[in-house]
């Protein structure tokens, strides 16, 4: 099992305002909402414990409103401390990993949470970071005293995960020891402490901690430059019967008594495909542009024309979402060659099987559309593109 705690127990005084940081509005949305959802969200989190100031009940309820979340725990005087509170009160779960996040970290990447906990098969310790690049001044009192060597040296951020029952015992080492110490800045010190290996994987530059109104007017850039606007482009393909012994589907071969009536070896699925890519596009430019009429285009099979689709959305900067495709027949049933469908499509369309639909609906339950002397293929695609 694995566990995240999200620390969002500071009073965020450097930022100052009515409400603490955690709380304040980031594209509408509380901060720490973003943050929250990261982690709900990736599939190897099993358990989100939130650490809170008890002066935060009210906000936090209306932050998390809808969240499938915990009561939270109450944090101490320190973060340090919130820290502990917040371990102390997920041992009965008895997790093998946990990661520890700040609740003002709303930009953290699921593929960065995916590689801190990979790494803690082989360590008892990590930490996200950045390599420092830039040149590196120490300036007391504002004037420039010596430069710092920045060979090896990295920007700490969150998460940092740990192997459960080492950080536990460290940190509550570290409260016998001297339960009156100063907070330690970030867990990792608190495991080095206790004489663990800390590693290091690669985080991002976007995920910024937001300590200052400067910070939260990066954040709103982020926000703006992430936007994205849904395209539904829609495709459709008939064929009708012809002499043959079989038809292609998705790129599938499938057995039947008859053919269909093209001069090349059509797939009428593939091509709903193609125009439903296309329609996400717009524009008068491309219509018509895969046309198999065209000489360029004369013997070229289906696969080709949604290869050629898919370079035309991502050259228009989009990515492709799902897409969902229906073949309307009675016959021949797609069902035994389903699974190899999705998994062709998929390929085609460089995408995971999970975001491709292939489905058949039996042309006699098609009411008026009902079309007995040959097969059609519907396509839904949905394409995200940069807003404009």
């Amino acid at each position: 099992m694995n566990a995240a705690i999200v620390v969002a127990a500071g009073r965020g005084s450097r930022m100052g305002g009515p409400i603490p940081k955690q709380y304040r509005e980031l594209d509408g949305i509380p901060v720490i909402r973003h943050t929250l959802v990261a982690f709900l969200r990736h599939p190897q989190i099993n358990f989100l414990q939130v650490v809170i100031h008890p002066n935060d009940r009210e906000l936090y309820a209306k932050a998390t409103e809808g969240l499938d979340l915990p009561p939270p725990v109450i944090g101490g005087a320190t973060r340090q401390e919130s820290v502990r509170f917040g371990l102390e009160s997920i041992a009965g779960l008895e997790p093998r990993k946990v990661v520890i996040h700040d609740g003002v970290r709303p930009f953290i990447e699921q593929e960065t949470i995916s590689a801190v906990l990979a790494a803690l098969d082989t360590s008892p310790a990590v930490i996200t970071g950045v390599p420092v690049s830039d040149t590196l001044k120490r300036c007391p009192q504002g004037i420039v005293h010596t430069t710092v060597d920045r060979t090896d040296v990295w920007r700490a951020q969150t998460p940092q995960g740990f192997v459960f029952e080492r950080i536990l015992a460290a940190h509550q080492k570290q409260h016998l020891r001297n339960p009156n110490s100063s907070d330690l800045t970030d867990d990792s010190l608190v495991a080095e402490n206790d004489d663990m290996q800390v590693s290091v994987v690669y985080g991002s530059e976007d995920n910024i901690k937001i300590t200052t109104e400067r910070d939260l007017e990066r954040a709103e850039e982020i926000i703006r430059r992430g936007h994205l606007e849904n395209h539904i482009g829609f495709g459709f393909d008939f064929h009708r019967w012809g002499v043959g012994d079989h038809l292609f589907i998705c790129g599938i071969p499938v057995p039947h008594a008859m053919g269909i009536e093209r001069e090349f070896n059509a797939d009428m699925a593939l091509n709903a495909v193609t125009d439903a890519l296309i329609g996400t596009v717009g524009g008068p430019a491309v219509q018509g542009r895969f046309q198999s009429h065209l000489p360029r285009w004369r013997g070229m099979t289906s696969d080709v024309f949604v290869r050629q689709a898919v370079s035309l959305v991502a050259m228009k900067g989009g990515r492709i979402v799902h897409v969902d495709v229906t073949i309307l027949t009675a016959k021949p049933d797609i069902e035994p060659y389903q699974k190899e469908m999705v998994q062709r499509l998929a390929t085609l369309l460089d995408l995971p099987p999970t975001r491709v639909s292939v489905k058949q609906v039996a042309s006699e339950e098609a009411g008026f559309s009902d079309r007995a002397d040959g097969i059609s293929a519907h396509c839904l695609a949905t394409v995200q593109y940069p807003s404009v």
